[in-house]
């Protein structure tokens, strides 16, 4: 997602632009392109372009439980200051500061969002992602899906050490 910003350049320090965004986005998640929508504010600050944006979108990833692929929708709130590389009235480069991971803005003023929603997209995918809240997940003797059929496995014994326990959860409520 390219946005030319050589006029917001021009414009004095608080300036603002608002871009809606509907374009489809590399989100480098298990290889996927998605589709971005949403928008985002663009403001002049006394060294660079000051971006802010609440944008949604899908990703196809892996649930944890069934190991079956499904649609996670994401919402990305992004907050990223874009650093311009060349002046936009003089031509004269322009030194970036240090900081690591910094964005910035190419020598056609041109600030590339492509790079930034990829990285907000990996961080809002889920630790443990999860196709559905009460997913079965995989039987752990045969590996069927036991959201789409029930296995004939011999249920496993259970370690005498936890049998005390399993008496609480067979009393009914009250009797404790």
């Amino acid at each position: 997602m390219r946005i030319n910003v050589s006029q917001l350049l021009k414009e004095p320090v608080g300036s603002i632009r608002h871009y809606q965004a509907n374009e489809i986005v590399d989100v480098a998640i298990e290889g996927n392109s998605s589709p971005v929508q949403g928008e985002v504010k663009l403001m002049r600050t006394d060294r660079s372009i000051l971006v802010e944006g609440t944008l949604h979108t899908e990703v196809e990833i892996t649930c944890s439980r069934c190991l079956g692929p499904f649609r996670c929708p994401l919402t990305l709130n992004i907050v990223e200051e874009y650093f311009p590389t060349v002046d936009v009235i003089s031509g004269a480069r322009l030194t970036v500061p240090d900081e690591p991971g910094s964005f910035t803005i190419d020598e056609q003023h041109t600030l590339d969002l492509s790079e930034a929603i990829r990285q907000y997209c990996l961080i809002a995918v889920p630790m443990k992602p999860l196709c559905r809240e009460d997913c079965a997940g995989l039987c752990p003797s045969c590996g069927i899906n036991l959201n789409q059929q029930q296995c004939h496995c011999p249920s496993q014994p259970i370690d005498p050490r936890w049998l005390e326990l399993t008496k609480l959860v067979k009393e009914p409520k009250g009797m404790e």
